[in-house]
């Protein structure tokens, strides 16, 4: 049993069993006594070992024959045999071989603990303070704690009845996962052969973030010669193995049947003894390694302890760990050495290391990087990574030398502008060539190249300028205009979006500059100066455009045109940085200095504009802004730049005008790009076109003030107005849409005038009768009477200059025909009151209707006539006492009017109703107006029934026609025989 006493002492142990002459129950007594004092432990054991001393010669002495030296030949047997007869020799030599080990493991507590001890000692010498800490407050405290850690005894992690019954390989597993490197060294050491085996499994107890370099000792080599893991020395507590431990003596102990107590322990210590050593193959050593490297990354993360495992088993000769090593050198560079330190989600693997592809990985040394550090960066991450991948290809027996470059460069293919700009510097020519990122100047001026033209950046110029400067000049003689637009249109065919090719990146411009030769690249660096020019002229005036764009409209007048009305534009549009003349005329001279070409014959953004058109579009985008005195300023000025002619300048306002009218929201010319469109009028010379233009502008001002709508809630718009083919129509939707609108007859004429009809009497007539038809809707017969009067005017009026010059006009004929249906229309008014106007008007439209309608109109005068004269005698017959009234002057005889007609000799007989006649024929001319007059129907009706009535008694027979309808027959007569018509019709 094991003894927890504290009071036995060296000379207890003497005392006590010395004197006892029973050897078997001594040797029991020790082997069963445990105590924590080492020195009493080893009394014991030593005095165990002592009293076995006599059983271990009588089991030899056995086996050698009486009277001989010579061992027998079956010594195994004999000694079985005397074991079976003598059982208490049996176990005192078992007691023996127990205490024996229980001796080893004793020395090696001790050579455990005395490292302890040393190792204590010297954490309690203090190391030196530094001057600037010799006032820390806690200076008391921590030398107190240090002292009171050094006067504290040093304990062993497994007490000593522990480590003399606990198995020896877990005790070694746990000093390894405590990092007690000095005792699993002594236990490896002096007890090789039980625990030798089980190396490995020491190994693994390790934990992963140790240092390699604390357990250097502990790691497996390998012995070139035998291709196999190189065998550590074997060491022991005793220099001689004793009688018992033979391999012979412990073959036969284990088949005897010991009691219960000496079992236990033979067993233990048979299984320890049996364990065999084995030394590994170099590809288990290889694999070991691989693993622990793959442990030590999963579990820690910790490419640094990694590395140094590899970097130990290279020193030992372990095979086929290059590479590993390799990677696990690039990916310490990675984690640690990157410029800034990596986010705590990133998990980088040997796993994920394999699968990325080189350019994923160059993507990731430089993720970090900025403009100031890229190019050491490169240098010293990324030179040595690609390195490593050509010797690799090269070890593989598939050289690529390309491959260093191709990566590097596709990086920078890919990079922003800024970090392309540092590393272009850090390859300029006045560099040496170890510090050139780029070494090759040809390689530099295509990754400018190919960079630049596929950037889509509109704001860095200014790194743009940067990269252009650290490019390299190459001393050739100037190209030719046609060399230099050859070499711009193949550029501008390349850049250009096609079905294969959407869009063209940096790297599909690489493939294009890689195969050109010095001479073709500096004829594209020249190119590239003046596109970068232009590119910082349309920065500097709000539209910029990507590199490539110029390339691409190099042979678009189209698209040179669009760019140049957008930069005119949008600088106008930004009214803050245009606000004096001065600065228009700097956007005028940047706008000419893209017409030209450069010394090199490289021509510029606008190199299909000739200089008129140019200033042409500056002027519509100054007008356009709405500074018209500043326009008006560049066109007097007696040193201006602009310069276009005056014929020039009108068209440009007249349509920078129309495009102010178009987009205005509001008609009224007061406010708004309505007042803008006004205004811009005034800045050319005065002219008739003009004139015209700002009449229309005030007729759709006048209009807007009418409220006419185009749909229901809506008002009209300025563009409707303009987009209205027949303008007469609007003038009519005025009439309809405003009641009082027929008694300005002067400002719906002068609104016609506006509308551009200021010398179209055909118009003029048209506008009256829609006047006139207003009034008659209204009722408003006098005012009705009284624009009649004046389209009649009107008409005589064209009548008389045409008579006077001697030529036929159609527009005499258009006018006639809406004045005398017009007038015919408001004389057959059945409630018109005034039947001497009545019979004037009639009689007007007698005189300038066709010959084919004369008869129509006859019919209803005749009636008038007859109801006039009717109403005349029984006015005198009911005021015969009265005195006479004022005769009023009668209407001229329509013999006199129709001495002045001439018209084609057209039959009257048996003519038509002339209400139809002239219901249709002033629908087809005055179409657009609506008439709708009051009372229309009533008189409509009353008249369908005289015509019927007409028609109905001019079917009847000869024998029974009225009188009155006789008259009118022979009436018609007379009026074909004036006109010449031949007796036959």
């Amino acid at each position: 049993m094991v003894s927890t006493e504290r009071g036995i002492t060296v000379s207890d142990v003497q005392d006590t069993l010395a004197p006892v002459s029973d050897d078997l129950w001594v040797a029991a007594a020790c082997v069963d006594r445990f105590v924590s004092d080492e020195v009493v432990q080893r009394s014991l054991v030593e005095l165990g070992i002592n009293r076995t001393n006599a059983a271990v010669q009588r089991c030899k002495e056995v086996l050698l024959p009486s009277g001989s030296s010579d061992a027998v030949n079956e010594p195994k047997e004999l000694l079985s045999v005397y074991f079976t007869d003598t059982p208490e020799d049996a176990q005192l030599c078992h007691i023996r071989t127990v205490l024996l080990a229980r001796l080893d493991r004793l020395n090696s507590f001790a050579e455990i603990y005395k490292e302890l001890l040393e190792k204590k000692r010297d954490e309690g010498n203090s190391p030196e303070i530094d001057e600037e800490w010799e006032d820390d407050p806690w200076k008391e405290e921590v030398e107190a704690s240090i002292i009171a850690h050094a006067a504290t005894p040093a304990q062993s992690p497994i007490p000593l009845q522990d480590f003399l019954t606990e198995d020896i390989l877990d005790m070694a597993c746990f000093y390894a996962s405590q990092e007690c490197f000095d005792a699993v060294r002594t236990l490896l050491m002096y007890h090789h052969s039980c625990l030798w085996p089980s190396r490995f499994t020491i190994l693994e107890s390790i934990p992963c973030h140790s240092n390699p370099s604390d357990y250097r000792n502990f790691f497996p080599a390998y012995d070139v010669a035998t291709d196999k893991e190189l065998a550590s020395p074997l060491r022991r507590w005793r220099t001689e193995e004793d009688w018992v431990e033979s391999m012979e003596v412990q073959a036969v102990l284990s088949q005897l049947k010991l009691l219960a107590e000496f079992e236990a322990l033979h067993s233990s210590s048979a299984n320890v003894a049996c364990r065999e050593s084995q030394l590994a193959s170099a590809q288990e050593l290889t694999s070991w390694y691989q693993k622990r490297v793959d442990q030590v990354i999963s579990s820690t993360g910790m490419l640094d302890i990694a590395l140094s495992i590899v970097q130990h088993a290279g020193s030992l000769g372990i095979p086929d760990l290059d590479e590993l090593g390799e990677d696990l050198s690039l990916m310490t560079r990675l984690v640690y050495d990157i410029p800034q330190a990596w986010a705590q989600d990133e998990d980088w693997t040997l796993a994920r290391w394999r699968n990325m592809e080189p350019s994923q990985i160059v993507g990731a040394y430089l993720a970090h990087s900025t403009a100031d550090t890229v190019a050491k960066d490169i240098l010293r991450l990324i030179i040595p990574y690609l390195f490593v991948l050509e010797s690799r290809s090269e070890r593989a027996g598939q050289p690529d030398p390309d491959l260093p470059d191709r990566l590097l460069h596709n990086y920078i293919l890919g990079a922003p502008l800024d970090i392309v700009a540092a590393i272009i510097e850090a390859s300029k020519r006045t560099l040496l060539p170890p510090q050139r990122v780029i070494k090759h100047d040809e390689d530099v001026a295509r990754l400018a190249l190919a960079c630049l033209y596929g950037s889509n950046s509109l704001t860095e110029w200014m790194t743009m300028s940067r990269i252009f400067e650290c490019l390299p000049a190459w001393e050739i003689g100037p190209s030719s205009e046609d060399e230099a637009d050859a070499t711009i249109g193949s550029l501008g065919e390349f850049v250009t979006p096609s079905t294969a090719h959407p869009q063209c990146g940096p790297t599909d411009l690489l493939s294009f500059f890689k195969p050109l030769p010095v001479a073709s690249l500096s004829r594209a660096l020249d190119i590239l100066d003046v596109h970068l020019e232009s590119g910082e002229i349309f920065a500097r005036w709000n539209v910029p455009a990507p590199l490539r764009w110029f390339l691409q409209s190099a042979g678009d007048v189209t698209e040179q045109r669009a760019w140049a009305n957008r930069m005119a534009r949008r600088a106008g549009a930004a009214a803050e940085k245009l606000g004096e003349m001065e600065d228009w005329e700097w956007l005028l001279d940047d706008m000419l200095k893209l017409c030209g070409r450069n010394e090199s014959g490289v021509s510029s953004a606008f190199g299909l504009l000739t200089e008129e058109e140019v200033s042409s579009i500056f002027f519509s985008g100054l007008l356009s802004s709405g500074r018209f005195d500043i326009a008006k300023d560049l066109i007097h000025s007696k040193h201006g730049k602009l310069t276009l002619k005056a014929s020039k300048i009108e068209d440009i306002c007249l349509v920078a005008s129309r495009e102010f009218y178009d987009n205005a929201s509001s008609a009224n010319y007061k406010v708004g790009d309505m007042k803008l469109a006004y205004d811009c009028l005034d800045v050319p010379a005065p002219s008739q076109q003009l004139e015209k233009e700002r009449d229309f502008i005030e007729a759709t001002s006048r209009l807007s003030s009418f409220n006419i709508m185009s749909r229901p809630g809506i008002l009209i718009s300025p563009i409707e107005i303009r987009l209205t083919k027949d303008r007469l129509s609007l003038i009519s939707r005025v009439l309809s849409s405003n009641a009082g609108a027929y008694k300005h007859t002067q400002v719906m004429l002068d609104l016609l005038h506006k509308l551009g009809f200021r010398d179209d009497v055909v118009a003029e007539v048209k506008t009256l009768a829609m006047i006139s038809d207003a009034a008659l809707q209204a009722e408003d017969f006098t005012r009705a009477f009284d624009t009649n009067q004046k389209m009649i005017d009107v008409v005589f009026k064209l009548r008389l200059a045409i008579i006077s010059s001697g030529s036929e006009d159609l527009r005499l004929q258009e006018a006639s025909e809406v004045c005398w249906l017009a007038c015919f229309q408001l004389g057959r008014h059945p409630e018109f009151p005034d039947v001497e106007q009545k019979l004037t008007l009639m009689g007007r439209a007698l005189e300038l209707c066709p010959a084919d309608k004369l008869n129509d109109i006859l019919i209803p005068w005749r009636r008038m006539e007859q109801e006039d004269l009717e109403v005349r005698k029984e006015r005198l017959t009911d005021h015969s006492s009265r005195p006479k009234p004022a005769v009023t002057k009668p209407v001229s005889s329509l013999q006199s009017r129709l001495n002045n007609l001439h018209v084609p000799t057209t039959p009257l007989l048996n003519a038509e109703d002339a209400a139809a006649l002239a219901g249709r024929a002033f629908s087809r001319v005055a179409s657009n107006f609506p008439f709708r007059v009051a009372g229309r129907e009533h008189s409509e009706t009353r008249e369908g029934q005289a015509r019927s009535g007409s028609q109905d008694e001019s079917h009847r027979r000869p024998d029974g026609e009225d009188v009155s309808q006789q008259a009118s027959r022979v009436l018609q007569r007379g009026i074909g025989w004036l006109l010449g018509a031949d007796d036959e019709s």
